[in-house]
């Protein structure tokens, strides 16, 4: 007889991390690389700009040693390399601080800006599409539509600067820059963080807004819609469970890809508001040619960018049932 049993195959969710593990070390390795090749490339003497004018030869020596700077710049990769998949990943000497113990203190103020701002752009658009939907052509449709494109056309340093003028220098409600940590006190550390996470949201916000109404305008002329309609369902069952679901897909690829670029975003606005998170830690280290934190924070962003993504794909698994059957 013919044998019908069926090997063994590894869940479609655990072969699919897999491919993707394997992504992110192909881009961990290629961004920190050219990140490596770039310093190498610019002009000057990395050991004088990080000891000043004034430093002797045997101290700019001893800076040279400890950068590898006399060695190829491959060989100065692989040995950063090796020591930060031990976990070394250098002191700066910027700060004389343990670089890996430095990004573990400003990581939590620059996912808690994320958090904030993906938390009030989703909120904020998703009201304002569904009520749109609801309402087609109406003023609310109307106005999110204008604000929408307002809020993607400026530049995030000129919403926190707008918004800084108003708030803080014009009515004094918040304080212009400046951080306060959470074990100070969870409303004060609100109220430093509302204002950079505003100015982050609002272009995200529209790019939401715009996407989920057209999805969701798209879906309410589906046949299923119809029915539904036809049966005497609620319009809020509708909105909601018939239209909102199969319209938010799109909705959730382009939030967790926004996520991870938030990231890079925050530069400008850590800077702007103070706040001492990766942003400002990069653009610090920038100014000082602070090679090992450069190549350590660099490292971070490029695995939470990867991370995230993969993050995003599987939770397709679990939303799309033509995905998790290998038909989509």
């Amino acid at each position: 007889m013919r044998d019908t049993r069926r090997s063994w195959a590894p869940p479609r969710w655990a072969s699919f991390a897999g491919r993707k593990l394997a992504h992110l070390v192909v881009v961990l390795v290629s961004v920190t690389f050219l990140v490596s090749l770039m310093l190498d490339l610019l002009p000057g003497d990395p050991a004088r700009v990080i000891l000043g004018t004034d430093a002797t030869e045997e101290q700019l020596a001893i800076v040279r040693a400890d950068l590898n700077l006399d060695e190829p710049v491959i060989v100065r990769y692989w040995l950063w390399l090796t020591s930060a998949l031990q976990g070394d990943f250098g002191i700066s000497y910027r700060t004389g601080q343990d670089v890996g113990e430095a990004i573990l203190q400003r990581v939590p103020v620059s996912l808690q800006l994320m958090i904030l701002v993906q938390v009030i752009a989703l909120v904020a658009a998703i009201a304002l599409a569904v009520y749109a939907t609801y309402r087609p052509n109406g003023w609310i449709d109307r106005l999110g539509s204008m604000a929408s494109l307002a809020a993607i056309s400026a530049p995030h340093f000129v919403i926190g600067l707008f918004l800084v003028f108003i708030f803080a220098v014009t009515l004094g409600w918040m304080p212009a820059s400046g951080f306060v940590p959470i074990s100070a006190g969870i409303g004060a550390n609100l109220l430093t963080m509302l204002l950079p996470a505003l100015a982050l949201s609002l272009e995200p916000a529209g790019v939401y807004f715009r996407l989920l109404r057209g999805d969701m305008q798209a879906t309410m002329k589906e046949d299923f819609v119809l029915a539904a309609q036809a049966k005497g369902m609620s319009a809020s069952n509708i909105l909601l469970r018939q239209v909102f679901r199969p319209s938010s897909f799109s909705l959730v690829t382009l939030a967790g890809i926004n996520t991870a670029r938030l990231i890079g975003s925050a530069v400008v606005i850590e800077t702007l508001f103070a706040l001492p998170g990766l942003g400002r830690m990069l653009v610090d280290s920038v100014y000082a040619r602070d090679y090992v934190t450069i190549q350590a924070v660099v490292a971070v962003i490029a695995v939470f960018y990867v991370v995230v993504n993969i993050l995003i794909d599987l939770l397709y698994l679990l939303l799309d049932p033509r995905v998790r059957s290998g038909r989509g």
